[in-house]
């Protein structure tokens, strides 16, 4: 597999994670056998309450949005060389703030975030509970492979 991620930095926070930490967490996150292009863009809270209210209607900003890839109708479906896979927006100051309240270790939900964001442009969601189940289930295992502990175990 062949990872070409545009990383972008769009606020001032401090501590967050590097391109190379940020291609890890994908590469677990994404299939071996395909070549895929995407973007993380890392923004504060104004850009994040953008987004949201423009795609979701929510007047706030959030962890993290994924906006996967549509190619147009009018293009054959071998018209990319890659699988551009689409963009993650992830808002700093949320996962920062979300990282404190739930007494976990940043660079830990900076990986959930960023491997929930991914399976998110893979088709993966959680509005019914039997797709919560799997898409949560998926999440525990690759952050194992981290030695992060499960993020839903407050929860259960």
């Amino acid at each position: 597999m062949k990872l070409d991620v545009d990383f972008q930095i769009a606020c001032d926070d401090e501590n967050l994670p590097s391109k190379l930490q940020v291609e890890e967490w994908l590469t677990l996150a994404l299939p071996n056998n395909k070549n895929v292009e995407m973007v993380v863009r890392i923004v504060d809270e104004r850009e994040s309450e953008d987004l949201n209210s423009s795609y979701r209607q929510k007047d706030s900003p959030t962890n993290v949005l994924s906006f996967p890839f549509e190619l147009p109708s009018e293009l054959p479906a071998d018209a990319l060389e890659n699988n551009y896979l689409g963009d993650l927006v992830i808002c700093a100051s949320v996962v920062r703030e979300e990282a404190k309240q739930q007494s976990k270790a940043l660079l830990s939900h900076w990986a959930h975030m960023v491997i929930h964001g991914c399976l998110h442009l893979q088709g993966y969601d959680h509005i019914e509970p039997a797709q919560a189940d799997e898409m949560e289930a998926i999440e525990i295992e690759k952050l194992a492979m981290l030695d992060i502990n499960n993020p839903y175990e407050a929860k259960a």
